[in-house]
């Protein structure tokens, strides 16, 4: 697990991985730095979970932190719950009631799925994330709240904007900083250590021994592309968990698509699990492209894909 200090908010995130290192060193500064941050990344990659470590690690770590999907309200209730509404500013408005906005005062109101907020909207908060001014649904005055937005998306904002559905002007005001979560097939390096603490938290909560994934079956984890990614790993361990409490798990236990899950590249080729000596591999396709070729250099090289003196020099370099 990585973190700067025992104390750390940010160890409740798991992992070692260099790309999730990256990005927990980015959020530590920025947490600190008081600054609006845009989190992307995938589906269940933890955005929320970042969120959390950012709030806790900073100067607002006592206030408020409150979280907003854009996406789960309909549209028509999304400036009302957001920024508040006075006593008759529609039907059923009997009285006057705080937004998320006020809500959060002095601390940070984490704006999920903000790609789904309604275009209507997004120049009202972008008055907001300039000046902190908060205009309640129904009111013709302005109030200065004090609130730091974390705005967090799986969309890509920038296609959104050349589609029309995003504002360019408030994507720049909420990515002073920018977090892009990595997807867990970014990091399977991790894969053990999450599994262990999934497997473990599924034993407490059903008061029943931890399970553990044999090796087999930790390779097999790693092989799997995992498009739900934390989350899903997350589940397949409380599946396994539910039907074979305090057991080894073997790779025959696994789900289907995971069991006959394969690391492919866009060549066709499979790294084995137990690794390559790549200048000995290098070695070989040269002797076979001089082979091919009949020992014709310039054929040899083009069968490479390498220039001729890329692969005379290779040739001088193994002393073939």
């Amino acid at each position: 697990m990585f973190s700067f200090n025992n104390n750390d908010a940010f160890n409740a995130i798991i992992g070692q991985s260099p790309a999730l290192e990256s990005v927990i060193r980015t959020a530590q500064i920025a947490a600190a730095a008081d600054v609006h941050i845009l989190i992307e990344g995938e589906t269940g990659t933890g955005k929320e979970l970042m969120a959390r470590a950012i709030q806790q690690s900073s100067k607002r770590a006592d206030k408020p932190f409150i979280i907003l999907n854009c996406a789960a309200l309909p549209a028509e209730l999304v400036e009302s719950l957001l920024f508040g509404h006075e006593k008759g500013a529609f039907t059923g408005a009997h009285e006057c009631k705080d937004g998320y906005l006020q809500k959060a005062e002095g601390g940070t109101l984490l704006l999920d799925e903000i790609g789904e907020l309604p275009v209507s909207l997004q120049a009202k908060l972008l008055r907001f994330v300039e000046y902190g001014e908060c205009q309640r649904l129904g009111s013709h005055h302005n109030e200065i709240v004090d609130v730091r937005i974390i705005a967090a998306t799986n969309h890509d904002l920038l296609q959104r904007i050349k589609q029309g559905n995003f504002r360019q002007d408030l994507y720049y005001r909420l990515s002073v900083v920018t977090l892009r979560m990595p997807c867990l097939r970014e990091r399977r390096r991790d894969i053990p250590q999450l599994a262990k603490y999934f497997l473990q938290q599924a034993a407490d909560r059903n008061h029943t021994s931890a399970c553990i994934f044999s090796q087999d079956a930790l390779n097999q984890l790693k092989k799997y592309a995992w498009p739900g990614n934390i989350r899903e790993l997350k589940n397949v361990c409380e599946h396994v968990s539910a039907l074979l409490p305090g057991e080894t798990i073997l790779k025959q236990n696994l789900p289907n698509d995971i069991r006959d899950a394969s690391i492919t590249s866009s060549t066709g080729y499979t790294l084995p699990e137990h690794g390559i000596n790549m200048e000995q591999l290098e070695i070989d396709l040269i002797k076979q492209s001089l082979i091919l070729s009949d020992g014709n250099k310039s054929r040899a090289a083009k069968l490479l894909g390498l220039s001729r003196d890329a692969f005379l020099y290779r040739l001088k370099k193994y002393g073939l």
